[in-house]
C-alpha cells in the first residue's frame, strides 16, 4: 500500500476533480458552481474561470441562514440545503442566473445534492 486509506481516498477525489475539470468552466455569463464538502462543512463559490476569480462564496459557517428543509434530513444535509439556497439568493442579487454546477469530484448524493437542490430552489439555473 502506497499510503493511507483517507490519503488514498483524497487522492482518488482530487484526480476525479481533475478529469471533471478539463471538461468544464465558467464565464462571466455562467460561472461555476464549485462545491467542496469537509467532514463538517460545505462550501460553494461561484468563479469566472476566463478572469480567473471568484465572484462570490458561502460556506455552513457563514451564519445563520433560512429556507425551508424537507423533513427527515439530518442536520448536516438541512444546514447544506440552506447555505445553497442562500448562495443563489446572494447570485441573483448581483445578477447570476446560470451556473456550470462543478461537483470536485464529490458523488451527487446527501450533502452535495442538497447544496444543489437549494441552490436551484433559490433560483440558480443549471
Amino acid at each position: 500500500m502506497s499510503g493511507t486509506k483517507s490519503a488514498d481516498r483524497r487522492a482518488r477525489r482530487a484526480r476525479r476533480h481533475i478529469r471533471v475539470r478539463k471538461k468544464m468552466s465558467g464565464t462571466s455569463e455562467r460561472p461555476r458552481l464549485v462545491v467542496f464538502r469537509s467532514l463538517r462543512n460545505m462550501e460553494g463559490q461561484l468563479v469566472d474561470d476566463d478572469r480567473g476569480v471568484t465572484l462570490l462564496g458561502l460556506s455552513t459557517q457563514s451564519g445563520p441562514m433560512d429556507g425551508e428543509v424537507a423533513e427527515g434530513m439530518s442536520a448536516k444535509v438541512a444546514a447544506a440545503y440552506r447555505a445553497g439556497f442562500a448562495l443563489a439568493e446572494r447570485a441573483k442579487e448581483a445578477g447570476i442566473e446560470r451556473v456550470v454546477f462543478d461537483r470536485a469530484g464529490f458523488r451527487y448524493h446527501g450533502r452535495v445534492k442538497a447544496f444543489a437542490d437549494g441552490a436551484r430552489a433559490g433560483g440558480l439555473e443549471f
